[in-house]
């Protein structure tokens, strides 16, 4: 299985987990790619691979049972399993402001802050924050003068504009990259165009583009693949043979930074490019936001159909922290910590809170206690899924869910943080 607890609730995960070994009791075997601590702590061998991902992952870090992987100093999974390294429950939540809230009939949702919907699969948070509260924002936002029948919604005077930050593609061909995506790549090309050498021969910074004929290659027309029709089976792509997979010309190839051309940049990793541009300030901003929200593996160029979901969420996000706020953006975000690792959901935190810090306002759908917990306020939805749930269970703070009895997620709420301090005093 991969990632199966994707999309659960705690509740929900641990009759999974339950189910898993009922399958292991029958003689068979499970092999499970996962992030999710409580998956782990249940497995009966653990197989850590890394040291970190993409370039610098691959390896063998740790293998054995629960206790060997939190022995081993050199497993990042083992340091967070152990609480040598956690994710910080914060001392102070953000006070909330108690006037123009952006409200629904039932719900209150806090301007400025970072709000989590919790509950139970099926409990209804989609159904709220994506098929409701978005699209009513967004209507109200667009036509404001417009008389809205749908949704009773008071408080959006106070947000200028509403992103939804999914986990689609950022691109549907393999031209679109992490560097067109952010505009990092303009801002190459640009650069490019400045050389004594580009001023020579007038290349303008269209010649380092491989969307346009000039500059690229043309057998290939800029993609670097060729792409060969199968009759019988699905199309193949092979490298090609004119420019070798650089996507641009001999001559554009010969202009070079420091010692690289622009395929040589493009090929860079996010975190050798931001050492190589450390002396140019605004490319170098731009690839810091990358390396902030933990990409500094993934390579400028990276064809965007090779990116995960969660990777691509990510470059979205960094694409936000790169531009100048106006501290009234409302960001809505789905399950954000779908495939990431402890440590990954770390670095995705300190983003959002960056974002929250600006005066923006956060909505997270997130079942990931460590999510949950580092919220500034919680809107529980339940009890249950299906037809017994789409009710409003608990809203408060982190403190004030885990003393709501009615609160399934305050339960599991309340035992992690339980846990926590339990591992500080020993």
């Amino acid at each position: 299985l991969d990632e199966p607890s994707i999309g659960l609730h705690p509740s929900d995960n641990d009759k999974l987990i339950a189910s898993l070994k009922r399958l292991k009791e029958k003689s068979n075997t499970v092999i499970i790619v996962e992030h999710d601590e409580d998956t782990i702590r249940s497995a009966d061998h653990i197989i850590d691979l890394g040291p970190g991902a993409g370039v610098h992952g691959g390896k063998l870090i740790a293998e054995g049972t629960i206790k060997d992987i939190m022995a081993n100093n050199k497993s990042l999974t083992g340091l967070y399993l152990s609480s040598n390294l956690e994710i910080p429950t914060p001392k102070q939540r953000k006070k909330l402001v108690k006037t123009n809230n952006l409200k629904n009939i039932n719900v209150a949702f806090p301007i400025g802050v970072m709000t989590t919907v919790t509950g139970v699969s099926g409990s209804g948070k989609s159904s709220l924050i994506i098929d409701t509260v978005c699209p009513c924002i967004s209507a109200m936002i667009n036509n404001p003068n417009k008389k809205n029948d749908v949704c009773n919604i008071t408080g959006v005077e106070n947000i200028d504009r509403i992103i939804h930050v999914d986990q689609s593609p950022i691109g549907q061909t393999p031209r679109s990259n992490p560097a067109t995506y952010t505009d990092i790549f303009n801002q190459i090309r640009t650069l490019f165009a400045q050389l004594p050498d580009s001023k020579v021969r007038s290349y303008g910074a269209g010649r380092f583009s491989f969307n346009v004929a000039g500059g690229r290659c043309e057998a290939c027309e800029g993609q670097g693949m060729i792409r060969i029709e199968m009759k019988f089976m699905p199309d193949v792509f092979v490298t090609c043979d004119s420019c070798g997979g650089a996507k641009f010309n001999k001559d554009t190839l010969e202009i070079k930074y420091k010692n690289k051309n622009i395929a040589e940049v493009l090929d860079m990793t996010v975190e050798e490019a931001m050492i190589f541009f450390k002396n140019i300030p605004i490319l170098h901003s731009k690839i810091r936001t990358l390396y902030d929200v933990g990409l500094a593996y993934i390579k400028l160029g990276q064809s965007s159909t090779t990116l995960s979901g969660g990777e691509a969420q990510r470059i979205k996000l960094a694409k936000e922290l790169s531009k100048r706020s106006t501290g009234r953006t409302l960001y809505v975000l789905d399950e954000p910590t779908t495939g990431l690792h402890f440590d990954d959901i770390k670095k995705l935190i300190n983003v959002l809170h960056k974002l929250r810090d600006q005066g923006n306002t956060i909505i997270v759908i997130e079942h990931n206690l460590e999510v949950i917990k580092t919220s500034d306020y919680i809107i529980d939805l339940g009890p249950e899924g299906g037809e017994k749930g789409g009710y409003v269970v608990a809203t408060g703070t982190p403190e004030d869910i885990i003393i709501e009895n009615s609160s399934l997620t305050g339960k599991y709420l309340k035992q992690k943080l339980r846990g926590e301090h339990n591992v500080r005093h020993i």
